[in-house]
This record gives C-alpha cells, sequence and structure tokens, in this order.
C-alpha cells in the first residue's frame, strides 16, 4: 500500500478550511496530521466536520511552531495578508514542502504557481508554490478565456455570491438579516478579483460584486464584444471544443443555475447570447460553488496534481 501523504491545515475554521477538511475524508492519498485554529483550538474534529474519523482536535499553532509538525504539505487558509510568517516558517524548517496559499497574498507573485487548475496543468505538476484563484476569479476566467483571443473590448462581468464569501467573521456582507429580500453590491471599482484576473489575462476586465441571501454558490454574467459577429450555437460549440475533456466543467445552451452546482464540485458555463442588432455582442454566465470549485475542491485538484495524483482523488465529481 502506498505510502500516504503529511498533510497540515493553517486556518480550519473559516468555510473553505472545512469543506478541505470534508474533502479529505475520501481521499486515501493525504493525511491530514493537523488542523490549527486558535477558535476552536481543543475542540474534537469529529464535532464539526461530518464522517471524520479519529479523535484529532484542532490546534492553536504559531507560525514559529512549524518545525514541530511533520506535514509534507501545507495549506494556508489564513485572512489576506497574513501569508507570508507562514511561508517563510515553513520554507525554513521544511524546504521541500508544498505550500498552497488559498489567500490573495501570492496571486500576483511571478514565483508561485497560478492554480486556475484546467489552464494551468503543467506547471502544476512542477511546482512547489500554489497561489490558489479567489472564487469570482475562476469564474470569471473559464468564462473569458476561451474568448480572450477574440475580444475587441475590456469584458464586464457582474457577479452574485451567497454570503459565505464573505468569510465567517461577522460583517454586513454575511449578515442573513441584512441580505434578506436584498441584495449588496460592494466594491463596484478595483475589487481584488478585477485586480487579479485583469494581471492574469493581460487585460483589463471590469468587475461588480454582489452579495445575495443564500449561503454559497457564485453567479457571474459575461458581457463580451468581440472583434467578428458570431451566433450562439458557433459560441457554444466554441466552448464544448474548449472544455470537451474537462470532468468538473459543462458546457450547456441553457442559462446556468447556482441550485444546480451548490455543494459540488462542478461549474456549469452556458446562456450563450448574441446581440442580434450586433452580431458581436455576446454575453454568457458561469455558476459555481464558491466554497469548492471557487476555493477548496480546486485546491484540492491542485494538490493532486502536485503530488503526482490523480487529479480527482477525493473529488466528487458526479
Amino acid at each position: 500500500m502506498q505510502q500516504r501523504v503529511s498533510l497540515a491545515l493553517i486556518g480550519a475554521r473559516g468555510h473553505t478550511g472545512a469543506e478541505l477538511l470534508r474533502l479529505l475524508t475520501r481521499h486515501d492519498g493525504i493525511e491530514m496530521v493537523l488542523a490549527s485554529s486558535g477558535s476552536q483550538a481543543g475542540r474534537a474534529l469529529a464535532e464539526v466536520i461530518p464522517h471524520w474519523q479519529g479523535r484529532q482536535r484542532f490546534v492553536d499553532l504559531k507560525p514559529q511552531q512549524v518545525a514541530e509538525v511533520a506535514a509534507e504539505v501545507w495549506v494556508l487558509a489564513v485572512p489576506n495578508g497574513h501569508s507570508e510568517p507562514w511561508v517563510q516558517a515553513i520554507a525554513a524548517a521544511h524546504p521541500g514542502a508544498l505550500i498552497l496559499d488559498l489567500g490573495a497574498d501570492y496571486r500576483f507573485a511571478d514565483d508561485w504557481t497560478y492554480g486556475l487548475t484546467e489552464w494551468q496543468r503543467k506547471a502544476l505538476t512542477a511546482t512547489r508554490r500554489i497561489s490558489n484563484p479567489g472564487c469570482y476569479a475562476t469564474a470569471m476566467q473559464l468564462g473569458v478565456l476561451p474568448l480572450q483571443q477574440q475580444l475587441a473590448a475590456t469584458p464586464v462581468a457582474f457577479g452574485v455570491s451567497g454570503y459565505s464569501g464573505a468569510g465567517s467573521t461577522p460583517s454586513p456582507r454575511n449578515n442573513p438579516q441584512r441580505l434578506a429580500d436584498n441584495l449588496l453590491p460592494y466594491a463596484l471599482c478595483g475589487h481584488v478579483h478585477e485586480r487579479e484576473v485583469s494581471h492574469r489575462l493581460g487585460q483589463t476586465v471590469r468587475f461588480m460584486p454582489h452579495v445575495a441571501s443564500w449561503f454559497r454558490g457564485i453567479s457571474m454574467t459575461l458581457a463580451v464584444t468581440l472583434r467578428e459577429p458570431t451566433d450562439a450555437d458557433t459560441l457554444r460549440a466554441q466552448f464544448q471544443a474548449c472544455y470537451a475533456d474537462e470532468a468538473l466543467l459543462v458546457v450547456q445552451q441553457e442559462i446556468p443555475e447556482v441550485s444546480q452546482v451548490r455543494e459540488t464540485c462542478a461549474a456549469l458555463i452556458g446562456g450563450f447570447s448574441v446581440d442580434q442588432r450586433d452580431g458581436r455582442r455576446c454575453a454568457l454566465v458561469v455558476v459555481l460553488d464558491n466554497l469548492l470549485k471557487g476555493a477548496a475542491s480546486q485546491a484540492l485538484q491542485n494538490i493532486n496534481l502536485a503530488l503526482g495524483l490523480d487529479e480527482l482523488t477525493g473529488i466528487r465529481h458526479d
């Protein structure tokens, strides 16, 4: 039997950390050796994670203590701006370790591999540093990249996320009472994912994020202007050809809905529309679960690739 790879998770309290732990319960190639959470320290993982086997408890690990933990893979699920001390400590104590950062701190760093899985597989198989894309950024890029060489103008994205995307720290953007029968626009210029996608594509995108009253799932509507006129069937066929071999990306003509991807690791792309007044003006919709394909399951895809495992190990793709 092949020896399992050891993994430590820093920041296990948040929604994404919890989702990754759930995925690891069905991964036979990775052993979770430590889950760090200051607020949950001492609590049994089995109290929080359904189907967790074993008596492990959350611990409150500090960066200066990482040398005490024998882990080959480190996943950072800490707030933006807090990753660097962990990366420096892990690199010093475990030089050969694989580090994946779920936050935004290294998404602009050229010496880290950007983990948009379906577009970065080759690089992911030869890296020890992975910056996981943002959830909105994943949806935007899955919808724009197949068309990037045909664009005649700046793509415009209108995104709506469930309030889990605002994290677990209380705020107006994750307050169910504030969001009841409501839609909350925010950061309408210069959102971090707008900057992230613009950087990765090498061209400007416009993005307007919103939070809705549901808990999880993103709906991303993209408006693009192409250099040459097209039609909906041609547009759909282009995406189907681009993603034909992707188990987790489904292309359809119908407008996809958040309810179709909630608690799944897939992204749906559809609703291909072309303006009859101007065949260069097109729209499409991408939906995904922000906690899974937008975060934890994409992270696990990337870890699997970096470790030389089957990409879909531990990932439900039905």
